[in-house]
Order: C-alpha cells, then structure tokens, then sequence
C-alpha cells in the first residue's frame, strides 16, 4: 500500500518522482499523466489508442494520407483544418470520414486530416510540450514496424516509454478509464521491441512487463479479448463491428506513424 502523503507536500506531488521508471529502457503508463511523467526522460515516446485513434492513423498511414491530431471539442478545430489545408474529421454516423480505421483503409487517393479525439489524439498533440524528442502512433496493426522504428531513433542506449491513453469515464471530460485494448496495444509494442525474450525482456520496467505479459496472454485470441472488452463492446453495439476487427488485427502493415512537426505521416 502506497504511503500518506507527507502533509508538507504540496497537493498533487504524491510520487511523481518515483513513478519515472528510471533506470529501465522500455517503459509504460497511462494517460496525460503518464505522458507528462514519462515524456520528458524519453527518446521515443508511443502512443497507444486502439479503439480508434492510432488504428485509424495507422490506416491513414496504410493508404498514403497525412493525419494532423487536434484536441478533442476544441472549437479552433476547423480554422487548424483550413491553415493546414486539411480536411476536418467528423463522425461516422454521419457518412464522413472520421475516426474509422476501416473506412480509411479505403480511401483511394490519399489526403490530408484533422483528426481529433478526446484520448489518443489530445496525447499526441501535447506530447512534444512534454518534451517528446520523437512520438509515434502505435497500435495492434503495426506492433513490430512501430517497435522497429523505435529502437532505431532511441539508438543502443535509448529510452522509449510507451503511453496507453485510456478511455474515459462520462464523456470526453471524465477521469481516465484503463483501457484492455490500450493495454494489449501497448503490450504488442513492447514485445516487439524485443521479441527474443521471454514474457519479460531484461530491459522493461516492471509496469512495461506486465502489459507485455498480457498482450503475451492474450495473442492466441486477440480478437475475443478485443470484441469482449468495454470499449469493443461499444463498438459493436453501435454497428462498428468492422472497426473492432480492422483495429484487432496484428502486424498487418510495416508502416510505422510518426509525428514530424504536427502531422503523423508514413515512416
């Protein structure tokens, strides 16, 4: 059980100095915090949204397009789309483009996209003020090309935290949910950084062990685990079956996504 804390402290400084994960080269946390702990001390930081946000960048990525992530219900979003010359993301119901991976995996000509949301994207645009040298968008789909990529711009002594974004409880504004599919997402990647090893590679931070042992767990029925979990559930109750599948398919691509100046674009 983790200690009072000392009434001294100022409010919100319990343990931030002890969660860094120092002296590991593979970490993982979750969310805006995690970001904002683990960001700084990191050559390489990944995001991992599965259900949908980095699926749906890695789809993009899949077919040519360029992928701009925005805050989530920020109303300077589509003045960010026409100064980019980018097209803004609406909402599947609608018939637009939109978070879907499986609909943009079938974009013909490639494009470029505002793509907001509350978890994954909100992540991504902030990372670099948290000083991320390097963030890619990593997700099942493109586990090992991300992992690759990862180790060659951390180099032999570099640091790479792999950050699951979580959903959210009660909206866009709510406290952070932990996500299975995050945590499976972020577990594929950090098992592909070293795929030798056994559950636990020499270099994985203990919370980075125990999400590479689930995603271990997990692969021979990746799929059930994905569709079973809260957030697959409310795909499909919506009718985004298709969604679930494309998102819970593993290494199918060897694009990896990574942010350059505000665009993740193919690497």
């Amino acid at each position: 059980m983790v200690a009072e804390l000392d009434t001294d402290q100022p409010s919100g400084a319990r343990g931030a100095e002890w969660c860094t994960q120092a002296g590991f080269s593979y970490r993982f946390d979750w969310g805006p915090n995690g970001l904002r702990t683990l960001a700084p001390l990191a050559d390489v930081v990944v995001i991992v949204d599965v259900l949908r946000f980095t699926s749906a960048v890695s789809a993009a990525v899949e077919s040519g397009s360029t992928v701009f992530p925005y805050r989530w219900a920020d109303d300077g979003a589509a003045a960010y789309a026409v100064a980019r010359d980018a097209h803004l993301a609406g909402r599947r119901e609608h018939g637009e483009l939109s978070l879907s991976p499986t609909d943009l995996l079938a974009v013909s000509t490639p494009l470029r996209l505002v793509l907001p949301s509350p978890n994954g994207s909100a992540l991504s645009f902030a990372a670099r003020d948290h000083g991320a040298r390097h963030v890619l968008a990593g997700c099942l789909r493109n586990a090992t090309a991300t992992a690759r990529l990862a180790r060659r711009l951390a180099g032999a002594t570099g640091t790479i935290a792999v950050i699951a974004a979580g959903e959210r409880w009660h909206g866009a504004t709510g406290p952070i949910r932990p996500a299975v599919e995050d945590l499976l997402g972020a577990g594929a990647v950090l098992t592909a950084l070293d795929p030798a090893a056994a559950v636990s590679a020499p270099g994985c931070s203990p919370e980075a062990a125990a999400a590479r042992a689930a995603f271990v767990a997990a692969r021979p029925r990746l799929f059930d685990a994905i569709a079973g979990s809260g957030s697959g559930r409310e795909l499909i109750g919506r009718g985004w079956a298709d969604d679930v599948a494309t998102s819970a398919a593993l290494d199918v691509t060897d694009q990896a996504a990574r942010l350059v100046d505000d665009a993740y674009i193919r690497a």
